[in-house]
């Protein structure tokens, strides 16, 4: 049977995309996981509604093409602990599933009320240190979709020499302040545009912390995360932003960018460094 043209580099790009999950997130993966809840009065992202004392993800591959995931401490699964199989062949076919070096997780590529949830996993390394936020999006009976909770876990790698915890900075304002001016380069995927390599890097001007500040809910959290979200997405076109100063000299930073129908459009990586 013939090829359809350009299946052979799609395969390429998917497999691409399967070593960088492999090489980003194989560890066994421990830290406490902090959800905020919307409450009646709204969020008060300074007191975690729930706390999960340890979260553990222990993600293992026999060969190149097979591993396992095996998550306890989870909010959701029965018994709060799931076991899934991963495979290369079955890996994000969904479309779903996003990897740079150093940053990967998972979007639902639609936002929109007819969904029951939506959400997205952002997950930037460093080290062995994995920074991890989760924002959820619930449907409500006027059509809009609001902002459900936000989950934020600082995961360390059991496997060797424990990377330490990181000093804290006193707010989101704090953080964004001390990035600011910061030069970067910026990479993109597209939904289903899976490359052979590594997206060409864009170099970027300072960052901006207004650029970043978008949403009433700018809030920072444990490993030194950021995000910021709206309470109600808007009618039109809209970015999501998602952050961590990885190190005092290293700010990783992922855009989620949506067209006018809350479809996905973009992921943007930006690492910015200063001058």
């Amino acid at each position: 049977m013939e090829r359809p043209p350009g299946s052979d580099r799609e395969a390429l790009g998917q497999k691409r995309q399967w070593e960088l999950n492999r090489a980003n997130f194989d560890g066994h993966w421990q830290g406490p996981t902090r959800w905020y809840l919307r409450q009646p009065s709204g969020f008060d992202f300074q007191r975690p509604s729930l706390e999960i004392p340890q979260s553990t993800y222990a993600i293992a591959f026999s060969d190149a093409d097979h591993g396992t995931w095996h998550g306890t401490g989870l909010r959701f699964a029965p018994g709060n602990e799931r076991i899934l199989p991963l495979s290369r062949n079955t890996y994000n076919s969904s479309g779903s599933c996003w990897q740079f070096p150093g940053a990967g997780g998972q979007s639902s590529l639609t936002m929109t009320s007819d969904v029951a949830r939506c959400g997205h996993e952002i997950n930037l390394f460093s080290g062995r240190s994995r920074s991890m936020l989760i924002a959820l999006f619930e449907p409500m009976s006027d059509g809009a979709v609001q902002l459900e909770s936000v989950g934020a876990t600082a995961f360390r790698c059991q496997r060797g020499e424990i990377d330490p915890p990181r000093a804290p900075l006193a707010s989101a304002a704090e953080l964004l302040e001390w990035v600011c001016g910061w030069p970067g380069e910026r990479r993109v995927l597209e939904p289903g545009v899976w490359p052979e390599a590594s997206p060409a890097a864009e170099p970027i001007a300072g960052f901006e912390p207004a650029a970043f500040a978008l949403h009433c809910h700018t809030a920072a959290f444990d490993d030194n995360l950021v995000c910021s979200l709206p309470d109600r997405l808007p009618a039109g076109p809209f970015q999501l932003q998602f952050g961590c100063l990885l190190r005092a000299d290293h700010f990783a930073q992922v855009c989620l960018s949506f067209d006018a129908a809350h479809h996905l459009s973009r992921w943007e990586l930006s690492r910015h460094q200063p001058p």
